[in-house]
């Protein structure tokens, strides 16, 4: 079963899959956002397409581990993408993803958005396999 990733922005919202039991992620596109608000009309028939059994949002945490004021976004993003499809939401750790996904993507056609989405995705799976007892 397929989990979506996404990578919250007020502006733009980076969207990957991940399949846990192959352990791969891989970016699929960005949805337009205006002031925060989703352009649900993107990401519906994604959701509906991979029929997924978790969505995991990135949250953006300051380097001392607290909380940042788009974590409070990213938090309420998590809970409407719950409300609207019934699907467990989990929140994995998105810090320097960006920088991540720009340096990834150098010369690629990729978006950035897309490939921040990927790399939440990947640390959700590795958080994932280091929680699983042996």
């Amino acid at each position: 079963m397929a989990i979506l990733a996404f990578d919250y922005g007020k502006t733009w919202i980076g969207i990957a899959v991940a399949e846990p039991r192959h352990g791969t992620a891989t970016p699929l596109t960005t949805a337009r956002a205006k002031k925060g608000r989703p352009s649900w009309a993107t990401i519906d028939p994604i959701v509906a397409q991979w029929e997924p059994e978790t969505l995991v949002v990135g949250l953006p945490l300051n380097m001392d581990d607290t909380e940042s004021e788009m974590s409070a976004e990213s938090r309420r993003f998590g809970s409407d993408l719950g409300k609207r499809y019934g699907v467990r939401v989990e929140f994995a750790d998105e810090r320097l993803s960006s920088f991540e996904a720009i340096d990834r993507i150098r010369g690629g056609k990729t978006s950035n958005h897309a490939m921040a989405a990927t790399i939440i995705a990947e640390t959700w799976l590795s958080t994932r396999q280091e929680n699983q007892p042996d």
